[in-house]
């Protein structure tokens, strides 16, 4: 009895990747947009990983400081610079779909924005990870 649901999902799973397009020629709207979005998702996939590995440092660092100058600590700090950033990639790509506001392309022109966006900001929290102390 609870054998076909998971059937169900798993023929439905298969028709989805037998459906997925080739994103090295992709050449139908369609395709070309989720080819944009299959790339931010690894971008951002990629970036919570960074992450996960600056935040333990920045943690790491507030545990071996003693210094109280009234400022926020390194993973505070991290944080507050990483929620910005959030609202500022967000706003930024959005800015950059209205080159095609309404039409097709929209999704994917915000797709592309974000990946570039986070694989820069990506390549910053693994500098500042890294930055010599």
């Amino acid at each position: 009895m609870h054998l076909a649901p998971t059937l169900l999902l798993l023929l439905a799973q298969h028709g989805a990747q037998a459906d997925m397009p080739d994103c090295t020629s992709a050449i139908t709207q369609q395709d070309m947009t989720h080819c944009a979005a299959l790339d931010w998702q690894k971008a951002d996939d990629a970036l919570n990983e960074q992450w996960r590995e600056t935040a333990a440092e920045m943690r790491r660092l507030d545990a071996a400081t003693s210094a109280d100058d009234g400022r926020a600590g390194y993973f505070a700090q991290l944080l507050k610079a990483q929620r910005a950033w959030l609202s500022f990639r967000d706003a930024h790509c959005t800015s950059e779909g209205f080159y095609a506001r309404g039409g097709s392309m929209e999704p994917m022109l915000v797709a592309q924005c974000k990946a570039e966006l986070t694989r820069e900001r990506t390549r910053q929290l693994r500098e500042l990870a890294q930055y010599p102390r």
